[in-house]
């Protein structure tokens, strides 16, 4: 336990930090699994509008400095990289079936 009040201050702000930082990382993930979900379910607009939630909430948690910049840019990537090949499958299932 802290003795000094600047150590003991420190001790609150650090609590304040990882509850808005543990609060922020859920909501990615929990946003990267419900695009991921609509994914599986081919469900593309759906998927979608999503995906530019996902967006916006990577964004968001790299500007906090909750995750690095460079690993939003990679989920980001990879998730629409998810996207196209739902897309690329639908284009592919219609032209055999026609």
């Amino acid at each position: 336990m802290p003795n000094l009040k600047t150590s003991i201050k420190d001790l609150r702000q650090t609590k304040r930090r990882t509850v808005h930082n543990d609060r922020l990382r859920k909501r990615v993930k929990k946003s990267v699994k419900r695009f991921q979900d609509l994914v599986k379910k081919d469900e593309k607009e759906a998927a979608e509008k999503s995906l530019k939630q996902t967006y916006k909430v990577l964004d968001k948690a790299a500007k906090k400095n909750v995750i690095k910049k460079g690993t939003a840019s990679r989920k980001k990537s990879r998730l629409a990289i998810q996207l196209n090949k739902l897309s690329i499958d639908n284009v592919k299932t219609n032209q055999k079936s026609a």
